[in-house]
């Protein structure tokens, strides 16, 4: 493993764990060479997702564009960051179960939208406001007033 510090690869492991319910090891790593110290993370490698759009073009699915998105929408927001990455570890464990090789992005932006509601409502309404591509103000009113009649 290079050190993302000075490039060298001399390192030495020096505690290693189980994270995110066993998917993960965890690998806290030293530098001999610069002695700074840095971790890492080893997933199995898994096989291919596609996210089908609405065009019905495919793409690869993207763990990072999935949380740029619940991010954006939590900005300045009491929401805590691994409270995203949940969102985001949910939908991954939600797509093995149920989805064999392509998911359509439809199932994607209504799955984080329904996590978004119970975490954050303004949260829910930034995301939906982009996934829906709301056109004019009647259709955000629309969806606010959606949200305001369901029950907390």
């Amino acid at each position: 493993m290079k050190c993302p510090f000075c490039k060298r690869d001399s390192d030495k492991v020096i505690d290693s764990r189980a994270a995110n319910e066993g998917e993960v090891i965890r690998r806290r790593r030293g530098c001999t060479a610069c002695g700074k110290r840095f971790t890492t993370y080893e997933r199995v490698e898994e096989i291919p997702m596609f996210v089908v759009k609405k065009d019905q073009r495919r793409e690869s699915y993207d763990r990072q564009k999935v949380l740029s998105g619940v991010h954006k929408a939590c900005e300045k927001r009491p929401v805590l960051l691994a409270a995203q990455d949940a969102i985001a570890d949910d939908l991954e464990n939600m797509i093995r179960e149920k989805y064999e090789k392509e998911i359509p992005s439809r199932m994607i932006g209504e799955f984080i939208m329904q996590r978004l509601a119970k975490v954050d409502q303004v949260a829910y309404v930034r995301f939906a406001s982009v996934y829906r591509d709301f056109q004019d103000v009647s259709h955000f009113m629309k969806e606010l007033k959606f949200l305001l009649a369901k029950p907390k």
